[in-house]
């Protein structure tokens, strides 16, 4: 099967098209307010993931969310007036203030935000949904906010896992989600100079499917995709699974077109430029704190004509990693690469039982197996002869070093899991089992202690609250200098599992900071890892970060709280 035939498949089982209309309510294809996906998608872990389950101390008690009736909303605080000016600028049937349109709108898909929704509190809900058409919709709706004291929250694909949608410093202003869904259009082709335009409120799949026909492909393919957006890419600088071939989303981006409340701004005239510091980066990551990125230009690329992904078993994780740090020295990234550390190799082995929000858990997809040591997962993708030539020299390096191929079944069972892994975390959460991730990255040189680290506050904190933790991981993305490492938990509850998580999530940051690891390697900054900012770019660099929001937002009314503190 090809590449387009592949994600052409994917993209008709996934979020489907946004359609023109507007409707911010629940579709067949939208997900359930209280998870991930669509209703139809959802089914039960097994039994005999259960049992495992048991027998690790992890408790199975069934917990379903509370009914949509149930859940508590906040009064809404939009004024009538305000109200009035909003409909002016979109149309009376694009500003929703209906329960369930709020509730949707409500917090990201963290497991902590799940949690929360799950058990009936929508404290964090909008007051009203507003969906603008372009970008002088947004422009004049930012400049309404701005008069009324109305917070914006800019709202893509709503697959936020850093508390991105929930701005702490609303300060009893009313709060309006500004949905981007009826921004979908595909603009300017450029063949020429290879890139495209899209508007900012494009779902990964449907970008796939308006690339198709023309014969091109973004390859940015994050766990996410299903749902999140291009603004979404961008604004939190996305690294999908086939980062190694495509490069990260900011990578991609050579153009930005951006709604703030000091005006419209529009950045990237040229492939390269000596003007001063590249502003494009001020955007890119900024989480909406900054302005609401309307529309982006991307390199696009030809669709390959061969995708093939193969299994490898290597004898242990430190084996593994320094096989991925030579191949990212000799410059033989795979289009795709996943190394998986010894227990989530385990749990392939024993079943889906692990969740990643954002890129792919190894945990999610069995297969692979054999053994004792790690599974490793390589892709490649181009034509015939560059993926033949490519896999055989990275093989010869992978097989000199110790590794054992497991053929191309075990990378055809990842690929068929790749997107199940948010599903499994829901099925997890009806068990009354908590499964939750974090990811950071760091210099080759520092990767173990990195490792190490993490994997010791995790395990520490949350077995001394004797919660049975089983702390996975896997390295996904590769660079010159070194790579990611994508943590996956899976544990009791407890009594106060939001609580309980943020006590382990903050210790691991102290281990991240402490290793001179990134505090995000793709999942922003948000709320829940703005306490170890300072520490990644000075106190300097905070003051920065707050004057490019005095100058772009001077009313403090865009994402107030998220990014910058």
């Amino acid at each position: 099967m090809t590449s387009a035939e592949i994600r052409s498949d994917v993209a008709r089982e996934a979020a489907g098209p946004h359609g023109h209309d507007g409707a911010a309510g629940a579709t067949s294809a939208e997900p359930v307010w209280w998870g991930w996906g669509p209703a139809f998608a959802h089914q039960p872990l097994p039994a005999s993931v259960a049992d495992v389950l048991t027998q690790l101390g992890i408790p199975v008690r069934p917990s379903r969310p509370v009914a949509l009736a149930d859940v508590r909303l906040p009064p809404v605080r939009l004024s009538a007036t305000a109200r009035h000016a909003l409909v002016a600028i979109v149309g009376e049937g694009h500003v929703r203030l209906e329960a369930e349109v709020r509730v949707r709108h409500c917090r990201g898909r963290s497991t902590t935000d799940l949690l929360l929704l799950r058990s009936g509190d929508a404290s964090a809900a909008p007051d009203a949904v507003v969906l603008p058409a372009d970008h002088d919709e947004v422009l004049e709706l930012l400049r309404v906010a701005t008069r009324e004291r109305i917070v914006v929250v800019p709202y893509g694909g709503g697959t936020s896992v850093v508390g991105g949608l929930a701005p702490p410093a609303a300060q009893g202003r009313p709060v309006i989600a500004l949905d981007l869904r009826r921004l979908d259009r595909l603009g300017r082709i450029d063949r020429e100079s290879g890139t495209v335009e899209l508007d900012a409120g494009l779902r990964g799949p449907r970008v796939e499917e308006l690339l198709a026909p023309h014969g091109l492909t973004l390859g940015h393919v994050p766990q996410s995709w299903e749902y999140a957006t291009i603004g979404g890419f961008a604004a939190t600088r996305s690294s999908g699974q086939a980062s190694g071939g495509y490069g990260r989303f900011d990578e991609l981006v050579v153009g930005l077109r951006v709604a703030t409340p000091a005006g419209g701004w529009e950045l990237g005239r040229a492939p390269a430029s000596a003007a001063g510091p590249d502003l494009r980066a001020l955007v890119l990551g900024s989480e909406g704190a900054f302005g609401v990125i309307t529309r982006v230009t991307v390199r696009v690329h030809p669709l390959p004509a061969h995708r093939v992904h193969e299994g490898w078993r290597v004898p242990d994780f430190a084996t593994g990693t320094r096989l991925l740090r030579d191949l990212a020295a000799r410059d033989l990234r795979p289009t795709v690469c996943r190394l998986a550390d010894e227990t989530e190799t385990l749990a392939n082995l024993a079943g889906p039982t692990a969740t990643d929000d954002n890129d792919t858990s190894d945990a999610a997809a069995s297969g692979g197996g054999g053994a004792g040591g790690c599974r490793l997962i390589t892709g490649f993708e181009g034509s015939g002869a560059a993926v033949a030539e490519r896999a055989a020299r990275v093989a010869e390096i992978l097989r000199a070093g110790g590794a054992t191929a497991l053929g191309p079944d075990a990378g055809l069972d990842w690929e068929r899991g790749r997107f199940r892994a948010p599903y499994l975390r829901d099925a997890l959460l009806d068990l009354g089992v908590f499964a939750e991730t974090l990811e950071t990255a760091g210099f080759w040189s520092s990767l173990p202690a990195l490792y190490t680290g993490v994997r010791r506050a995790l395990t520490d904190t949350l077995g001394s609250a004797g919660l049975a933790p089983v702390v996975m991981c896997h390295v996904s993305h590769l660079y010159a200098t070194g790579a990611s490492l994508y943590f996956t938990v899976v544990s009791a509850q407890g009594d106060d599992p939001v609580a309980t998580w943020r006590t382990a999530k903050a210790a691991a940051g102290e281990a991240i900071v402490a290793a001179g690891g990134t505090i995000t390697h793709h999942h922003a900054v948000g709320t829940e890892h703005q306490p170890w900012l300072g520490a990644e770019i000075g106190g300097l660099g905070l003051d920065v970060l707050r004057s490019v929001k005095r100058t772009l937002d001077p009313a403090g009314i865009l994402n107030p709280g998220v990014l910058v503190p």
